[in-house]
C-alpha cells in the first residue's frame, strides 16, 4: 500500500514539473516567468505561498520579485542580505532549509513590508544555474506543516528548473533593455540634430526616456539664471497639479539640491521623504521612486532631469548610469538649440537693423529734395519717421520676433505724432480702432511709416481755421488681405481742386506700392479726407 501511494505521489511529482517545464520554456519576459514559476508552484505543491528572490547586480541582496502570498506591494522593496534570513541562509549555503515554526528559527528574519506573519511554516531552496547563486525561492503554509523529504526534493528540482528559465529570460530582458537604450541614444542623438524648436526636442526626449526607464513619467527642469529657480519644461501628459507647480529655488527640494551640487540623488519614495516639497501632489499623481540627475554642460549645471516610477523601485547603478548618459546628451542638445537661437536672431537682428537704416537713409534723401523747409521742422519729421521705426521694434522686441500687432504698433505711432504736432494748442483728437491684424516685421515697418506720414500730413493741412477735429485710423480685414484708412473731418478740399503732391504723400505711395504691393487710393471732399490703403495679400 506504501508502494502505491510514493508510486502515486512521484507520479504526480512528475507530472507537476512537467506542467512547469513546458510552461517555463513558452515564457520569455521576466516578470511572465517569475509570475508564472510561482503560481503554478504554489498550485502543484499545494501551499499558500511561493516567492522568488533575485540576487542584485551587486551580489550583496536577494530583493523579491514575485509572490502569490506575500504583499504585492513588497515586490521590488523587500530585501534580504546574502545569508540573512532562511531564505538568505538558502542562498548563500546552496542548500535547502526547511522549518515548520518559521518565526522560531534563529535564522528567520521578518520583512515587515511583506505582512508575512500569518505564515508558519517555510522551506526555501537556492536557485542556483551554472554553478552560480542566482537567488532563491520559498514556499509558506498558514498551518503548521512539516515538510517532508518528497516535498524538499520537488521544490529543488522546481528551484533546478526555474533558475535555467530566470536565466534565460534575465537575459532576453538585458538584450532588450541594451536594444532600447542603444535605439535611445540614436533617437536622442537624431533630435539633437533634428531642425526642431526647443520645446518640442525636449518633448521628444522625456518621452524616449520614460520608455527605455519604464518610468510612469519623466520630466526636466530648466535653470533660470536670472531668479536662480528651476522651471518645469518638458513633461508626459501628468495633471495640471504636477505641471503648474510654482518654481523651485535652486537649493530647495530634491531637484533644488540636485541643481545645487551637481551630484545625483535617489529617493525610495518621495510620497514619505521629507525633502520631496510636494509630496501631496505625488499621492495624486500616483509617484513613488525618484531618480534626479543634473543636466551639466562644460561643469555648468543648466537644469536637472526627474525619473519618476509608480512603484516602488530601487534604481540600479545600470539605471543610473544610463539615465545621466540620456541626461548629458540632453544638456548637449539644450546648449546647441539656444546657440542656434543665438545666432539665428543675431542674423535676424542684423538684417532688419540694415533694412531699417536703409530705410532712413532713402527718406533723408528724400527729405533733401525738399524746396524751402524749415530746418527744426524737417528735423521732428525725421524724428517721427525714426520713431515709426522704433515702434515695430518695441513690439518685435516684447514678443520675440513673431508677427507683429499692427493695431498696437500703429498706437504707439500715433501716440508720438501727437506729442509732437505742429500745432499743440489744438484739440485734435486721434484714434486707432479695428481689426486685429498680425503682420511680419517688413510689412508692419512700412504701414507704420505710412500712417505718419498721413496723420501727419492730416494734422498740418486738414484743420486750417479750426481748432477741434478727429482723425481716425482704422483697420479692417478683407477676405484675401487687408484695408488700412486714414480719415479726417477737416476741411478737405473744393470740388475739382488737384490733390495736393507732398514729400510725405510721396513716401506713402513709394511704401504702398512698392514695399507692401498694395493700392493706394484717397476721397476728397467738403467733410475731409479718407487715405485708403489696399492690401490684397498679407505680405
Amino acid at each position: 500500500m506504501d508502494l502505491k501511494r510514493q508510486l502515486e505521489q512521484k507520479t504526480a511529482q512528475l507530472a507537476a514539473l512537467r506542467e512547469i517545464g513546458r510552461a517555463i520554456n513558452a515564457a520569455w519576459d521576466l516578470k511572465d516567468t517569475l509570475e508564472l514559476i510561482t503560481r503554478k508552484t504554489a498550485e502543484v505543491m499545494g501551499m499558500d505561498s511561493c516567492s522568488i528572490y533575485l540576487l542584485d547586480p551587486d551580489g550583496e541582496h536577494l530583493v523579491l520579485e514575485a509572490t502569490t502570498g506575500l504583499a504585492p506591494e513588497a515586490v521590488g522593496r523587500a530585501r534580504l542580505r546574502l545569508g540573512e534570513g532562511l531564505t538568505g541562509w538558502a542562498a548563500q549555503q546552496g542548500e535547502p532549509v526547511g522549518v515548520a515554526d518559521a518565526a522560531r528559527d534563529p535564522r528567520f528574519k521578518y520583512l515587515p513590508e511583506t505582512r508575512e506573519t500569518r505564515f508558519q511554516s517555510l522551506l526555501a531552496v537556492p536557485l542556483i544555474n551554472q554553478g552560480r547563486v542566482i537567488g532563491a525561492m520559498n514556499v509558506q503554509t498558514r498551518a503548521y506543516h512539516e515538510f517532508g523529504a518528497e516535498e524538499v526534493e520537488l521544490l529543488s528540482l522546481i528551484g533546478d528548473l526555474a533558475a535555467g528559465a530566470l536565466e534565460k529570460a534575465m537575459l532576453y530582458e538585458r538584450m532588450q533593455r541594451q536594444i532600447a537604450e542603444l535605439s535611445t541614444l540614436a533617437e536622442v542623438s537624431r533630435t539633437i540634430t533634428s531642425p526642431l524648436y526647443l520645446d518640442q526636442m525636449l518633448g521628444l526626449i522625456v518621452d524616449m526616456a520614460a520608455r527605455v526607464m519604464r518610468a510612469k513619467v519623466c520630466s526636466l527642469m530648466l535653470l533660470d539664471e536670472t531668479e536662480n529657480v528651476l522651471i518645469l519644461r518638458a513633461t508626459q501628459g501628468l495633471s495640471p497639479a504636477y505641471r503648474d507647480r510654482p518654481p523651485l529655488k535652486v537649493g530647495e527640494g530634491i531637484a533644488g539640491r540636485v541643481a545645487e551640487t551637481g551630484e545625483p540623488i535617489v529617493v525610495a519614495d518621495v510620497r514619505t521623504d521629507p525633502r520631496y516639497r510636494y509630496p501631496e501632489v505625488a499621492r495624486e499623481v500616483g509617484l513613488c521612486s525618484l531618480l534626479c540627475v543634473p543636466l551639466r554642460v562644460r561643469d555648468r549645471t543648466i537644469g536637472v532631469f526627474n525619473c519618476y516610477t509608480g512603484e516602488p523601485h530601487t534604481f540600479t547603478p545600470q539605471e543610473i548610469g544610463l539615465f545621466q548618459t540620456l541626461a548629458n546628451q540632453t544638456a548637449l542638445a539644450i546648449e546647441n538649440a539656444r546657440l542656434v537661437v543665438n545666432t539665428a536672431v543675431v542674423r535676424e537682428m542684423h538684417h532688419r537693423v540694415k533694412n531699417n537704416l536703409q530705410t532712413v537713409a532713402m527718406l533723408l534723401r528724400l527729405q533733401m529734395t525738399e524746396g524751402d523747409l524749415d530746418p527744426r521742422q524737417a528735423l521732428q519729421e525725421s524724428i517721427n519717421r525714426v520713431l515709426s521705426i522704433a515702434a515695430v521694434h518695441e513690439v518685435l522686441s516684447e514678443k520675440g520676433f513673431r508677427l507683429v500687432d499692427l493695431r498696437r504698433v500703429l498706437r504707439q505711432v500715433v501716440q508720438t505724432v501727437v506729442q509732437n504736432r505742429p500745432h499743440p494748442d489744438k484739440d485734435i483728437q486721434v484714434k486707432v480702432d479695428g481689426d486685429e491684424i498680425a503682420l511680419p516685421s517688413r510689412s508692419a515697418t512700412a504701414l507704420a511709416l505710412a500712417v505718419n506720414e498721413l496723420v501727419q500730413n492730416s494734422l498740418k493741412h486738414a484743420f486750417v481755421g479750426r481748432e477741434t477735429g478727429c482723425i481716425e485710423v482704422s483697420l479692417h480685414r478683407r477676405p484675401s488681405g487687408y484695408e488700412v484708412v486714414v480719415a479726417d473731418d477737416g476741411v478737405g478740399l473744393p470740388p475739382g481742386a488737384p490733390p495736393p503732391r507732398s514729400l510725405g504723400l510721396q513716401i506713402v505711395e513709394t511704401l504702398v506700392t512698392q514695399d507692401l504691393g498694395g493700392e493706394l487710393r484717397f476721397e476728397y471732399g467738403p467733410q475731409g479726407t479718407r487715405a485708403v490703403i489696399t492690401v490684397e495679400e498679407v505680405a
